[in-house]
């Protein structure tokens, strides 16, 4: 897969890069480095120190927590999706493991790039981060619609 000649289209696929312009793209492209996954190769791991946000170019990814020692996958992730927007931010530890379920490509942005890139261009590096905002308030407000599903079931 060539990744520069797919770039653009998966960049206006991607949620946090919306009302990307051709400039914008290109700015960002010199930030973003491709990652090859086999199956069963893993992105990251819950618990691990968490230092750069990627994105889905091929393949599927699953987002596993572990419950009482147990794999669980809370999530299946493919082309345009992202992760780690919350260790772009705050570079905590990861919430969850990721490993890919066939041979996939991703995208990384490391943390350290990406304040490069906001020191370099701040237009581009505030696109990013109302992106990022946009996308963990959507989760969050799902995951409260959940929470209340929940709750409401066990009553």
């Amino acid at each position: 897969m060539n990744i520069n000649k797919d770039l653009h289209n998966l960049i206006s696929e991607i949620p946090v890069f919306q009302g990307f312009d051709a400039e914008d793209t290109e700015i960002l492209s010199q930030y973003l480095f491709p990652k090859e996954l086999p199956m069963d190769g893993i992105v990251c791991k819950e618990g691990q120190h968490g230092s750069f946000l990627s994105f889905v170019v091929s393949g599927k990814l699953d987002i596993i927590k572990t419950v009482d020692n147990k794999e669980v996958i809370i999530s299946t992730i493919s082309r345009g999706d992202s992760l780690g927007e919350m260790a772009l931010i705050d570079g905590l530890t990861r919430s969850a493991t990721v490993r890919a379920c066939n041979d996939s490509t991703i995208l990384i942005l490391r943390r350290d790039s990406f304040n490069t890139l906001l020191e370099k261009h701040p237009q581009v590096g505030i696109k990013i981060l109302k992106g990022v905002a946009r996308l963990l308030s959507l989760n969050l407000r799902k995951a409260s619609a959940q929470i209340t599903t929940y709750m409401t079931m066990a009553q």
